[in-house]
């Protein structure tokens, strides 16, 4: 059978899901379905629209608050989208990579027209990942410099410079050497940065709020700093905003709240509607980048990023973003969602330790890592698919897309509540074995909660084969 990409597609049921994931194991990643199956995640995602989707293993419509890490701003299959993608694709193809595209200069123009005043020149790429390798080598390069400030717990991707500036060696111990001259220092910490910027700092590399690390935004202040910082000494502040922009914090871009203008500024994710991927890197014209530039300028090509049909779904997106206010959605929904947040917060003290976030990027820390996985499990019983922060498994990302209403709010703050109640639930059981050290540490490690969910999960899927004994509202 061929898998479809969408559709009103028939309930799969239990044979074929596992029929799909033996697929998926034998020829992709095996380890990939036990880590989804262990956290509640192993959904087969169709009939996407808005801000849902229908896992068609359960027939079940859930609403989607992982959104990918930031891709679906606009939501699932948004039909401004859809059409001008379609409108393309009448005509147009990916076009050659070199040559001068009407396309690429309009979106390069709206990009500039949106961006901060004085970030007024584009490159594309193809990815998250693509965009902060072409930062980091525009920084080197238009420096003269080698060494590379980033902080723990960053995450940039798992491109070449971009794996390099990832702060947790979890991601990057298995692919040493990398490249060298990397530093990493505590987030919002400008005393331990002061301590290592100096004259031979091509650039300092931040994400204004961190995502991977457990949705932590910087300080005004530090970021302030860090602009003095930078240009005491002649090195470039890289914004990696590639969860941040495009309305997810409240504004166009999340270096907005704060008024500190960046150098270089990586975008991807959500550019691409969540149709058709594209990414861009924006920064100053200043002297030194234009002298590199005018000497090296294919110092980074990219054979997709800024396509042709890919600048014409982006030019899209951004039009929806302008005509709809979409910040201001994000703004106001997330102010909605944070307060309720926060009411579970001083109600479940023995649970959640913290909220935090801005816009519509808010994380929620629990008191211990085990408990991100159980989160996952009870929010997809009651209709909502979250992931746990990958840096951070006690902090569950609420990232919905910006589209949602009031309504679809009112959803999302009711099975979070009722969520922490199966969580509550489900603790005395838990909690006694998280006071014994030893037994902590089993239970905060990735390998035994592998093995530990998986195997409830799979002792679930045999009761449920049993005549009156089935899951019921799965």
């Amino acid at each position: 059978m061929r898998a479809r990409a969408s559709g009103k597609n028939a309930v799969l049921g239990h044979a074929e899901k596992k029929r799909i994931e033996g697929q998926f194991a034998r020829h992709i990643n095996s380890g990939q379905v036990k880590y989804l199956k262990a956290g509640h995640l192993d959904v087969l995602e169709t009939m996407r629209r808005g801000i849902r989707f229908t896992d068609q293993a359960t027939g079940r419509t859930m609403i989607d608050c992982f959104t990918s890490a930031g891709c679906f701003n606009v939501g699932r299959g948004n039909p401004v989208v859809l059409a001008a993608l379609e409108e393309a694709l009448g005509s147009l193809d990916m076009g050659s990579w070199m040559l001068v595209s009407p396309w690429k200069a309009a979106l390069a123009r709206e990009l500039v027209d949106i961006a901060p005043k004085g970030l007024n020149r584009v490159f594309f790429a193809s990815g998250g990942g693509d965009a902060v390798d072409c930062a980091i080598k525009l920084a080197r390069g238009a420096t003269g410099r080698k060494t590379i400030v980033s902080t723990v717990k960053a995450y940039h991707g798992h491109t070449g410079f971009a794996l390099s500036a990832n702060g947790k060696e979890h991601y990057r111990c298995h692919f040493e050497p990398l490249m060298p001259e990397f530093l990493f220092v505590p987030f919002n910490d400008i005393d331990a940065i002061k301590s290592v910027v100096n004259e031979k700092t091509a650039a300092v590399i931040i994400e204004p709020i961190q995502g991977e690390a457990g949705i932590y935004p910087a300080d005004d202040e530090y970021l302030k700093e860090l602009r003095k910082l930078c240009d005491r000494h002649g090195a470039l502040l890289i914004f990696d905003e590639v969860q941040t922009g495009f309305c997810r914090t409240g504004r166009f871009f999340a270096c907005e709240h704060s008024g500190v203008l960046p150098d270089v500024m990586a975008l991807a994710k959500s550019i691409g509607g969540g149709v058709y991927p594209n990414g861009a890197v924006l920064y100053r014209g200043i002297p030194g980048i234009n002298k590199f530039l005018s000497r090296h300028h294919d110092f980074h090509p990219s054979y997709n990023g800024g396509s042709d049909i890919g600048c014409c779904v982006s030019l899209a997106v951004i039009r929806f973003m302008r005509e709809t206010r979409l910040w201001e959605r994000a703004e106001r929904s997330g102010a909605r969602l944070r307060s309720a947040l926060e009411d579970l917060r001083r109600e479940n003290p023995a649970i959640i330790r913290e909220v935090r976030g801005k816009g519509l990027m808010i994380g929620i820390e629990y008191i211990h890592e085990f408990m991100g996985p159980m989160m996952s499990d009870a929010l997809a019983r009651n209709g909502v698919f979250a992931a746990y922060s990958g840096n951070a498994p006690q902090v569950m990302r609420f990232m919905p897309p910006l589209v949602a209403t009031d309504e679809d709010m009112d959803e999302i703050i009711a099975a979070a509540r009722a969520a922490v109640g199966v969580m509550k639930s489900i603790l005395p059981l838990a909690l006694p074995a998280a006071k014994v050290p030893f037994l902590l540490n089993l239970l905060n490690n990735e390998r035994v909660q592998t093995l530990l969910f998986n195997w409830l999960r799979s002792a679930e899927d045999l009761f449920a084969k049993i005549p009156g004994l089935g899951r019921r509202g799965n």
